[in-house]
This record gives structure tokens, sequence and C-alpha cells, in this order.
């Protein structure tokens, strides 16, 4: 999505920080989102459709509007996925049919761990976008810019400059190598050819950024801190409510719940179970929650000296950064799943020249999040299986 706003921003003459959106997409899907561009006619961005088009992109309802988007502006999702060759795991002998309705079912009454997405971090990347945000935490800014131009272990144009700058620190001559759609590491580059890649360059560097995506690194950090909170909790105490836990008053209250929303749990709650654990919120770390006065709580403050931000603020002046931390439910629910089981014949051809038909059984799927929720965590519930 970085990657498309850039193109976008070059074509019409403009920075990414002018535009805006409510939300990020995934790399690996088709998706579809409103957008603002500030200082953009609808005739100017028509006038570009066919360039845009080559790009595999598509823009519609294009027209003027009074304000810009934030993120977290949605209600949530829509997701229509289809899964393909599905078989039973290994040494499970129930009818592939029934286990599969078996597990949707199960999804949509008791709902999934509300972890954040493999996505968020980078999944497959040899530096996660959480170690970047730690840096960028700790005003480590130089170590930030070295660890998102790490290389990966690939032979390729990108890779290759990204080694380049490692080795050498030469902004100029990585920017000769970088190819053009890498919009986001051309623009760094081009700062650190500017400024240097002293601290105050590496600073200004990180300018180059709009600041949705300055903060979505911090976010990352404190998202991987949450996704651990969550299974030491549900490891720790279960299904349980418990003394010190945090409950949301709210029951349509989304991330952004305030603290006046949060209720610490009495020990007389815990023995009346007032409380039931879809009401259960952990912090995301900032600089404005609470945390549970339990077991959890302790392990927040052992995880944040761990990283060396026992005394961290939470404000990144230097960058312009300041995170105030929200509070997010354990678990989950899909609303509105609907699906249908398709099955898809091959025709293999073998040695002696007989046809076979072997039906391939596929999954078509839909159901809405809430903001913030992942498909690909509530697929993983659905199917026990890791992407």
């Amino acid at each position: 999505m970085f990657e498309a706003v850039g193109f976008l921003a070059v074509k019409l003459g403009v920075i990414p920080s002018d535009f805006s959106y409510a939300g990020l997409k995934d790399k690996k899907a088709i998706t579809y989102q409103a957008m603002v561009a500030r200082k953009v006619t609808p005739e100017r961005l028509k006038n570009i459709e066919k360039e845009i088009e080559k790009k595999r992109m598509s823009v519609f309802n294009i027209r003027s509007v009074d304000d810009s988007l934030r993120l977290g502006q949605l209600k949530g999702n829509h997701f229509d996925i289809v899964i393909r060759n599905l078989k039973n795991q290994i040494n499970d002998s129930v009818n592939l049919r029934e286990r599969i309705l078996e597990a949707i079912e199960s999804v949509k009454n008791k709902g999934f761990v509300n972890y954040y997405g493999p996505q968020r971090f980078g999944m497959g990347k040899k530096v996660h976008t959480d170690q970047i945000g730690l840096a960028l935490l700790k005003n480590e800014v130089v170590k930030a810019v070295k660890l998102f131009l790490t290389p990966e272990d690939l032979d390729d144009p990108v890779n290759r400059a990204k080694k380049y700058f490692l080795q050498t620190e030469d902004a100029k001559g990585t920017l000769s190598l970088m190819p053009e759609f890498k919009v986001r590491e051309k623009a760094l580059l081009e700062s650190l050819h500017r400024f240097g890649m002293t601290e105050e360059g590496c600073i200004q560097a990180w300018f180059s950024f709009p600041h949705s995506m300055r903060i979505f690194y911090i976010h990352a950090y404190s998202s991987k801190v949450w996704n651990e909170a969550a299974s030491y909790r549900l490891a720790t105490y279960g299904s349980r409510v418990v003394e010190g836990d945090l409950v949301c008053l709210d029951e349509d209250g989304d991330e952004h719940l305030p603290n006046s929303k949060v209720h610490l749990v009495t020990e007389e709650e815990e023995s009346a179970n007032t409380y039931a654990i879809h009401q259960v919120v952990l912090p995301v770390l900032g600089y404005n929650i609470q945390y549970p006065k339990n077991k959890v709580g302790l392990w927040y403050q052992e995880v944040l000296s761990r990283d060396g931000l026992q005394t961290c603020r939470f404000k990144v002046p230097s960058l312009k950064l300041n995170v105030p931390g929200c509070y997010r439910k354990i678990l989950k629910q899909p609303h509105n799943i609907s699906y249908q089981l398709r099955e898809e014949h091959d025709t293999d051809v073998k040695a002696e020249g007989s046809h076979i038909n072997e039906a391939n059984l596929s999954l078509l799927i839909s159901f809405d999040l809430d903001a913030s929720c992942y498909a690909t965590v509530c697929l993983r519930e659905i199917m026990k299986h890791d992407f």
C-alpha cells in the first residue's frame, strides 16, 4: 500500500503525507479502500487513470471532499476468501466436510484470540517492523535506518542495492542502484544523500516518510508485545476473569477506549463471576494506559525492562511521534459469516493413458471483522494451521 501511495504521489506532484486513509491494507490481496489526497483536483486524478491501470490499480468514485481521513476511522472490513485443496490434518479420521463446518461454527460462536496478524511484522523478512519500531522508541535513529535498509538473502537489484549501502553508507551510489518502484527506499536515500548518515541526517531521513508510516513501526512494536501479553494472559489464567484484570464496560467499544470505560476487576467481582472473558482487554503500549494489577501487569514491566524501555514515555519528540496507547479485546468474533464448499475436479493422465478424476475441495468464505482485526488470524483458528 505504501508503494501505491508513493507512486500516486510522484504522478500527481505531491508528497505521500498528502494522502490520508482509515487503515492499512494487505500487500498480497486484492483490496479497495477510501483515500483522500490533498492539493489534488478530481480532474488531475482522472487524467492519470491510464497510468494507474498499468500498475494494476484502479481509482473510482473520484470527487471533492471537505476533510481528510485518519487512521482508525472505520468500523471494520469485509473479506471474501477462497481456500483451495483442503485436506484433513494428519491422523484426523473425521470426515473433511464435517471437520470444516465444525471449525467454522466454533469460531462463529466462541471467537478467536485477537492477535495482530503476521503481516503487521513483515513475515518472512530478516528484519521485522517491530525491531525498527523498538529502535525508534529508543531514539536510535541511525540503527533504525540500517535496519530498514537491511537486505534479504536474495540476489536481486533491490537487495544488491541495500547490501551495497550497508557496506559503504554511500547514499548517492545506492540511489543509482535502487529500482524506481522502491519509492520509500529512494525517498530515504535521497534524504541521507542530502543530510548525511549522522544522527541529525537520519532524523531528517525519517521525515521523508509520512507520519502514518513513521508511527506504523512503533505500533508494530506495541502490537508484538500485545500478542505476547495475550498468550501469557491466557496461559496464566485461561478463560477465567480474575482480580486485577481490565475489562471493557462498553460493549461496542473499539480500541480507542478512554480510561473511564476500562474497569479493574475486584476480588468480589472475580468471586461473583461478574465478567466474561470476551470483556477482558489488554493495554497496547503507550503513555496514557493503565496496566492490569495481577501477574500480567508484572509481565508488562518485565518486558519493558527487557527491551530497555523501563523509563520510556512513548514519545519521540525528534520525530514528532506521540503514542498514547489504547486497549484491545483478547477475543473477537467474525460477523455475517457465509460459506460454501465446492468441488473442483482435476484430471490426471496416468502412465497407461487412463484418466482419473480427483475432486479437490475448496472453501469460499465471507465475513466481516471489526477494525484492526486480522482475517489471517481468524483463518488460522479455523484451519488450525500457521501461514
